[in-house]
């Protein structure tokens, strides 16, 4: 176990380091040709002309945390005020190594703003890669949060019903076909959405979507897409099969697509904003030993309407259904039934694949809350091994739960048994 550890930390540094230490050169460029336009109002700001550009080189994996604001390092001795708040930036990463996981992530925004809140990359062993920055990770069925924007959009309903056999671990040619006496089971596409069925979106998917289809809200959505931000970020990758079987296999969430949890993260947040996508940020301001040379946004920037707010919507409905009763309930729920956060929903989706035979074990969740007046959005990533101790659905809600109890929302507490800032001052 020790061994694969590093090796799959060891191989993803150098390959990572590799493929994209010239983008990060070219988007600097690309960032300092934006920023050199008509300024946007309460866009982000070049102070005075510097060269290299003020954020190259920016160094996330050596975020210091010790103090408010965080830090990190950038070209030469320049210094990046970060927009992270400290106290949930270390208790991402508490979460993470107390559950042991190999490598994982944890990326939280806020929703409003487009400000990073947590940036945490975690590797157990091994050299330190910026593992939010990636996109090595399966989809899984996050990717299921596509095929349902597509198929709302292609007339489908939350409510819509679907009867299915099979499909739970893989999806077979049979499982394709609709059969009365081998369908004993029916669900809503909110039901399939929050249970994680793939029989219903291979199936619903075959019939209603096809390659141009999904390919194009994947693209909206920011798969194969160069996202904007303050560094660069691996593409999400996809990849649609032509035949019918491959197709409806990656439609359900079954291989042909990665994920960034960054990436991760922007779905949600776009989701979250009625299906406008933000310009998410985490740079406030950069300084060098004479002074300030680049200010972050001040303002909400909207990059562009990804889909409908009654699409945007609709989505949401069906991801509620994670918590309420589906894929995510235990780990929110005690086991009295109890919620963690009540009176707060959460709108999220999970997603579980392994690369067999020897792993690693990836588990996401995705989501945001409170899910009908959002607040945060959250991407959690985790890469385990043959055993494992925590699942990315584990740390989402213990981070959820801390950000609440720290705005002094009633009845939720913090895992770590803090009192929140807003409580103490009631």
């Amino acid at each position: 176990m020790r061994e694969m550890r590093q090796w799959i930390a060891v191989g993803a540094a150098v390959g990572l380091v590799a493929v994209t230490l010239p983008m990060l050169r070219e988007h600097d460029v690309q960032l300092e040709g934006l920023l050199s336009k008509k300024k946007v109002a309460g866009g982000p700001t070049i102070m005075r002309t510097v060269t290299p550009p003020p954020l190259t080189d920016l160094d996330l994996t050596r975020i210091d945390d010790r103090k408010s604001p965080p830090t990190a390092p950038a070209h030469g001795g320049r210094v990046a005020e970060l927009t992270l708040d400290p106290k949930y930036q270390r208790a991402a990463l508490g979460f993470l190594r107390a559950g042991r996981v190999p490598e994982g992530a944890v990326v939280m925004t806020d929703v409003r703003t487009g400000k990073v809140l947590v940036w945490a990359s975690y590797v157990d062993e091994g050299a330190l890669h910026d593992v939010a920055a990636e996109a090595t990770a399966p989809s899984a069925s996050v990717f299921k949060i596509v095929t349902g924007t597509a198929l709302i959009e292609a007339g489908l309903s939350p409510s819509t019903k679907q009867c299915y056999s099979g499909g739970e671990h893989s999806i077979r040619p049979i499982d394709m076909i609709d059969n009365k006496r081998r369908d004993k089971y029916c669900a809503t596409l909110t039901q399939a959405m929050g249970r994680s069925i793939n029989t219903v979106f291979a199936r619903l998917a075959a019939r209603n979507l096809d390659q141009e289809k999904l390919g194009a809200v994947a693209a909206r959505l920011g798969w194969a897409q160069d996202t904007p931000f303050d560094v660069k970020v691996a593409e999400s990758t996809i990849s649609l099969p032509e035949d019918e079987l491959g197709f409806a296999r990656t439609a359900a969430g079954f291989w042909n697509t990665t994920l960034s949890p960054f990436q991760g993260a922007n779905l949600a947040t776009i989701v979250a904003n009625g299906g406008e996508m933000i310009r998410l940020h985490i740079v406030s301001s950069v300084k060098d030993e004479a002074g300030e040379i680049y200010q972050g946004p001040t303002e909400r920037q909207v990059l562009k309407r990804v889909m409908e707010e009654s699409t945007a919507s609709a989505v949401t409905t069906m991801m509620e259904a994670t918590v309420d009763n589906g894929t995510s309930y235990r780990s929110f729920h005690d086991r009295n039934g109890r919620a963690y956060l009540p009176d707060i929903r959460v709108a999220g989706k999970t997603g579980t694949l392994t690369r067999k035979p020897e792993g690693p074990f990836y588990t996401w969740f995705v989501g945001f809350a409170p899910s009908r007046k959002p607040e945060i959005a959250i991407s959690v990533m985790v890469a385990n091994g043959a055993k494992w101790r925590v699942k990315a659905t584990n740390v989402a809600c213990n981070m959820l739960r801390t950000y609440f109890a720290d705005q002094g929302a009633p009845g939720v507490s913090d895992p770590n048994g803090r009192t929140g800032a807003k409580a103490r001052r009631r």
